[in-house]
């Protein structure tokens, strides 16, 4: 009993000394300079690491933010610089011209992502091994795209991303489990888009999820969408709440853990 008593002591005083740690990461892809950002439990080593895919504005607090969740958990995160030199949009305006780069060049957004999760692997507090990505809205799609190029992670997870390839074909090229968590009512994603897709994973025999939430449209988990369901685009805290849960259970799943 005594044992007991002196072991959950010490389990508490190291919950209570544990530091989530964040800084940027400076790396690069084909000249092109990018600044990510890490977050990790400092009293953890070789935890399995997530890489995290910006929404079309780029790399902002958000995103910082969920790194920051992610690393409470004892996962290591990293956020993507897709655009470069940690470029954020300054409106929606420009944000649709910076996206629609990458959408309509899958090769260089392929590239970028592959980047991103070179240096979270390059992280001494990383498992290599044990690796994954989630992507919100553009950023969805991109762990779409890097799941299709081949890439050797355990899973990835698409937040109201855009479903559409150029390149189906691809779809046999995935290793990954694959978990995309939907609007039932986004209108920016075609049922069209959503039965190509469910057809590209099924001829490439992947083991894929594919979960929608009702009432929820596009950007579901992010506040700064507002929540006026109408636009098309709004924050909706059930399916926000319920895809987070969805995740970390994919999560146990892939890294056992």
């Amino acid at each position: 009993m005594r044992y007991a008593i002196v072991l959950g002591l010490m389990l508490a005083a190291v919950t209570a000394h544990a530091k989530v740690v964040t800084k940027e990461v400076r790396y690069s892809d084909s000249g092109t300079d990018l600044v990510g950002f890490l977050a990790y439990d400092d009293t953890r080593r070789l935890a399995p690491g997530v890489l995290i895919v910006p929404q079309w504005m780029g790399l902002t607090d958000y995103e910082k933010g969920r790194a920051r969740q992610l690393a409470e958990l004892g996962y290591v995160a990293f956020c993507a610089d897709v655009y470069g030199s940690g470029h954020v949009a300054s409106d929606t305006k420009e944000a649709g011209q910076w996206a629609g780069k990458f959408k309509g060049d899958r090769v260089l957004f392929r590239s970028r992502l592959a980047a991103a999760l070179a240096a979270l692997r390059a992280s001494p507090t990383v498992d290599p091994k044990r690796c994954a990505a989630i992507g919100y809205c553009f950023g969805g799609t991109g762990v779409l795209e890097l799941a299709r190029s081949g890439a050797d992670v355990l899973g990835v997870v698409s937040f109201h991303g855009g479903l559409d390839s150029p390149s189906p074909a691809d779809g046999k090229n995935i290793k990954a489990k694959v978990l995309i968590l939907h609007g039932a009512d986004d209108p920016y994603s075609p049922k069209a888009d959503v039965a190509a897709l469910e057809q590209e994973l099924k001829a490439g025999g992947v083991d894929y999820q594919l979960v929608f939430y009702s009432g929820a449209v596009h950007a579901f988990t992010q506040p700064m969408a507002g929540n006026d369901p109408s636009k098309g685009a709004a924050y909706n805290e059930r399916a926000d709440k319920r895809s987070w849960i969805a995740m970390t259970d994919f999560f146990h799943e892939i890294f056992g853990r």
